[in-house]
């Protein structure tokens, strides 16, 4: 007998497997657990919270059928919205930039989804361009009438992150002592510690920022290409209280650990995972050996195949 189908795509969100890294190790013989968030449908995390979004504003009446919807984006968020709008039937308007992977904003339009492109400055992430990008997204949402998503404000998202905190306890059997995750709108780290916490208060909760623009640590803002974090500001939903520590990562560092990932481990991730990665290594030195971490595969290395052929160009990898 053929066992129960997914009704939709939105269905295969979520569930996604914990994985322990076997070469990229601690010396101390602590374990880092990876939770391979690739495995949703778009490749990312940000289904979780696309999903959550749009489905607490159906549920309470601010998303009605025909509305459409707007969002400004880094990239993942986007092309989560994509997907959630395509399958339920909103037009969906996205506000992002040539600052970020070109994958992405070509996925996004593949999803259905209108682009409108800020321009960067080199390139680059910067507070500037995040702020340009809301600007705009408030602009759109007054002149058309769109739901404005607003993941920087939005803590219908934290939902999404309880649930992924809840699989990695039962994955882990409650043997969790270390949480890391790298700080975009701060949903995800801010969900999943509150969750965690409340089956043991004690596990220790690290807070990843870009060293080239460390605001959270008290530093100055600055430019960095680390996709999906540092939005140059200390962001609304971030709470002092959810990290027991912040650990700052540069960008180069953050590419080389993408490369090891997938060379020694075959895990093609991502520079945010890469940064978590480091995080996560430094972490368990701090801890006692035998130690378990749990951080997040935030999502796959698919999505910057252009900006990585570069590097490999550039530095003769």
């Amino acid at each position: 007998m053929m066992s129960e189908l997914p009704r939709n795509i939105l269905h295969c969100i979520g569930n996604t497997s914990l994985l322990a890294l076997r070469k990229i190790v601690p010396e101390n013989g602590s374990r880092i657990l990876l939770k391979l968030e690739s495995e949703n449908p778009t490749g990312s995390m940000k289904d979780r919270m696309a999903r959550a979004m749009i489905e607490a504003a159906e549920a309470d009446g601010r998303l009605a059928a025909g509305r459409s919807v707007v969002e400004y984006t880094g990239g993942s968020t986007g092309v989560s919205l994509s997907l959630i709008c395509a399958v339920k039937g909103y037009p969906l308007h996205i506000v992002s930039s040539d600052a970020f992977a070109r994958e992405k904003l070509d996925h996004m339009k593949i999803l259905g989804a209108t682009l409108q492109i800020v321009p960067s400055e080199s390139g680059d992430m910067t507070e500037k361009l995040t702020r340009d990008m809301i600007e705009a997204a408030g602009i759109v949402a007054a002149r058309t009438g769109a739901f404005w998503t607003d993941q920087m404000n939005n803590q219908d998202q934290l939902a999404a992150y309880h649930q992924m905190a809840e699989e990695i306890w039962n994955q882990t059997d409650g043997q969790v002592d270390g949480f890391v995750q790298s700080v975009g709108t701060a949903a995800s780290i801010r969900g999943t510690g509150e969750a965690l916490r409340r089956h043991n208060e004690r596990i220790r909760i690290v807070a990843v920022e870009p060293s080239e623009s460390p605001v959270l640590s008290g530093g100055a803002a600055g430019a960095h290409k680390i996709d999906g974090i540092g939005a140059g500001f200390v962001v609304p939903l971030w709470r002092k209280s959810v990290a027991d520590q912040i650990e700052q990562v540069s960008t180069e560092e953050a590419v080389a650990m993408v490369f090891r990932l997938a060379r020694e481990e075959g895990l093609f991730a991502g520079t945010s995972t890469g940064a978590n990665v480091i995080a996560a290594l430094r972490l368990a030195e701090q801890l006692d050996p035998g130690a378990t971490i749990v951080t997040i595969m935030c999502d796959s290395g698919m999505k910057y195949l252009r900006t990585y052929g570069t590097e490999l160009t550039r530095d003769g990898r």
